[in-house]
């Protein structure tokens, strides 16, 4: 009960930091939820304590955080910039590690050599929350942006795994550097080309469950949540890097295969899209509240150390702190230095060192610090047993006071780092941005319906899609985009159907009459469409020989004007394009879910391709049927409108919506919801 009680407390705790969150949107999240958890420890007078097991802690927080970070990473821009990717995720790791393990010792010899290097390492990482919580004004320049996101990406590996050799060397008491060298390639190798496997067979297992018809979305997101925890684990095993295992698998992209297009993955996406949103939000949000908790612990253990004074102890804080930045600093400026010399060949000018500035103060230290910091043993296995861990309280103190002041810094002094933008530009800047955000809300809006769209609900849902593709034309308009029509997409659609009749007149489903007849008018349609460039005439008399050749020419005969069959054909006709009309419809499905093409524009043609084939289906509708139409709409217009301020709220905390954009967004479909339920 009392490891219930403290998740639900955790959890509220995270609840109200997000409503904090938008009412002081300049103050970043990660210390939001620091000061809560403050709040509860000194409410709780300090006995909030958590004791967690080191393996538990890193399974259970990092290794999901690294795969929903690896699956949503930019793949070009990550290998776009991997050269300064790769020097500040393993380079300036390392050399943080040397740097902060030998001055550390050197200033608190207590502090064994090895458990200094363990807090290097541990500060090595940096946090992505914390470094996308930054004041929204902020202007990080594109490659650096690039870079602070593929850093915030393997940096957790190397990071982790050069922990895992300081804490083994102060548990056994030996360490040898060649040894470790090698154990750290073994284990770096190992747990790539395990992430790799493990991906390719996880990809198979998706595969394979879809191929057998296994299309259940619960399947398919419960085992993309199983996926980095069984991952990590199997390494374990393997004696290889989890970490590292993991973050491969994530860029491989387990449950989603590339290529792998449909109505029914479309769903899987958007649902897990959702999961793993709460899922990474809450557990990110847990460790920086437990981080909030757990400072008096650990600042008032140390505090009342009288072996140290606190003196000392705000200056060991300010001195890592300064360290930290200080190594960071001159590692970003010789690595820009030489991108400057050698790359773009020009001298080094003030913004470059601005730039320098900026990438260095936006390396704050959170989640994953506080992670492997928790994971630090009680005891130490040195001589007799139950040993306590050297001057564990201290180091912890040492690392959340440096995880505080680098939040600090990189909240209060990057947007005065930060490049001045015009006013006008910036302003047009964002209400090109809010234009284009609302597009792809309601284009996403359009794919979830395409994908929940069943044979029952067909003529409701397409009512519903087409409001929104009329207000996708409305925001066209207002900010002057032309809607041109999308020529290629309809040409594709005929085609398919004249692959489609092609193939039924070959198998002799239909006769050879009736469908080159139906061709020719697709050849015509397409001939109109394309001005006459297309290369209708070869292709429709390739088809009328081909026909002639499979069918006979006295079965032609028969078949001809006056034979008496002019009833049989009409009726072979209205079946024909049935069949050739939901072939496309096939495909214009799986060109919405898989977002090929402008996602109004399939969801138009599908939309009339649709309605012509209810229309050769259908008798004249009742008022009985209408109605119930209109009320089995309103429910699909009621899952729209949810799915539609769900895109709201992550388009805001993405910062790809303005405040004020936003607020006037869900106010609009708020709107629209008491409209429907008839309560304006």
């Amino acid at each position: 009960m009392e490891a219930l009680t403290l998740g639900l407390l955790l959890l509220a705790a995270v609840l109200a930091s997000s409503l904090i969150d938008q009412i002081i949107p300049r103050v970043s999240l990660p210390l939001i939820q620091i000061a809560i958890g403050l709040v509860i420890a000194v409410v709780a007078g300090g006995e909030v304590e958590v004791t967690l097991d080191p393996d538990l802690f890193l399974v259970m927080f990092i290794a999901p955080l690294l795969y929903d970070e690896a699956k949503h990473a930019d793949k070009q821009a990550l290998w776009r910039e991997r050269k300064p990717v790769l020097s500040l995720a393993i380079g300036l790791v390392v050399a943080t590690t040397l740097v902060i393990g030998f001055l550390l010792h050197a200033f608190v010899p207590s502090i064994p050599l090895a458990a200094a290097f363990a807090l290097g390492a541990a500060l090595g990482p940096t946090d992505a929350v914390a470094v996308s919580s930054l004041s929204k004004q902020v202007n990080i320049p594109q490659r650096q942006a690039s870079m602070l996101k593929g850093e915030l990406l393997l940096n957790d590996a190397s990071g982790i795994v050069s922990f895992q050799f300081a804490i083994a060397a102060v548990v056994t008491g030996s360490f040898s550097l060649a040894h470790a060298s090698v154990d750290f390639l073994v284990e770096f190798v190992g747990g790539l080309l395990l992430g790799i496997v493990l991906g390719l067979v996880g990809n198979g297992v998706v595969k394979r469950a879809r191929s057998i018809g296994v299309e259940n979305t619960n399947f398919h997101v419960l085992f993309e949540v199983l996926i980095p925890f069984l991952i990590y684990l199997v390494a374990n095993v393997c004696h290889v890097s989890g970490v590292i295992a993991v973050v491969v698998a994530g860029l491989i992209n387990v449950t989603s295969p590339k290529g792998v297009i449909g109505p029914s993955v479309s769903r899987m996406n958007i649902v897990s899209g959702s999961v793993w949103h709460v899922l990474t939000y809450a557990l990110n949000g847990i460790v920086f509240v437990l981080l909030g908790t757990q400072l008096p612990l650990a600042m008032q253990d140390t505090w009342e150390n009288v072996r140290i004074t606190n003196s000392t102890l705000i200056l060991l804080v300010f001195g890592l702190t300064f360290i930290l930045l200080a190594t960071r600093f001159v590692w970003v400026l010789a690595m820009d230095l030489i991108h400057v010399r050698a790359g773009e060949r020009r001298a080094f000018r003030k913004s470059d060192l601005r730039s320098a500035l900026i990438t260095t103060f936006s390396g704050a230290k959170g989640t994953i610090t506080l992670s492997i910091m928790f994971s630090i043993p009680t005891y130490a296995i040195i001589g007799p047993p139950n040993v306590p861990f050297p001057q564990r309280e201290l180091l912890i103190f040492l690392a959340c006071g440096v995880i505080v002041c680098t939040l600090l810094l990189a909240t209060f002094v990057v947007p005065l780092l930060a490049p001045a933008r015009d006013g006008g530009e910036e302003e047009l800047r964002r209400i090109n941005q809010d234009a284009a955000t609302t597009m792809d809300i309601m284009r996403n809006v359009i794919e979830m319906l395409t994908a929940q769209q069943t044979r029952q609900n067909r003529a409701e849902t397409q009512a519903v899609i087409h409001s929104y593709n009329e207000r996708l034309a409305r925001i066209k308009e207002n900010n002057g985009i032309e809607d041109e029509l999308n020529v290629e997409l309809r040409v594709q659609a005929l085609t398919w159907e004249y692959e489609r009749a092609m193939e039924l007149t070959e198998r002799g489903v239909v006769s050879g009459v009736v469908a080159y007849r139906y061709m020719g008018r697709l050849e015509q349609a397409m001939q109109l469409l394309q001005h006459g460039r297309g290369r209708g005439h070869l292709r429709r008399w390739n088809s009328r020989f081909r026909a002639l050749l499979h069918r006979g020419v006295r079965a032609i005969l028969r078949e001809l004007p006056g034979s008496g069959a002019f009833a049989e054909q009409t009726e072979e006709m209205r079946w024909l394009q049935t069949a050739t009309r939901t072939y496309a419809i096939e495909h214009l499905e799986a060109a919405v879910a898989s977002s090929q093409v402008p996602t109004e524009d399939a969801a138009t043609v599908l939309v009339e391709y649709q309605r012509s084939v209810a229309a050769l289906h259908s008798v004249r509708p009742t008022v009985t049927s209408v109605i119930k139409v209109d009320d089995r709409a309103e429910d699909i217009k009621r899952k729209a409108y949810a799915f539609e301020l769900e895109q709201i709220q992550d388009a805001y905390e993405g910062e790809r919506l303005s405040r004020s954009h936003a607020q006037r967004m869900r106010e609009s479909v708020q709107l629209m919801q008491m409209d429907l339920e008839d309560t304006v």
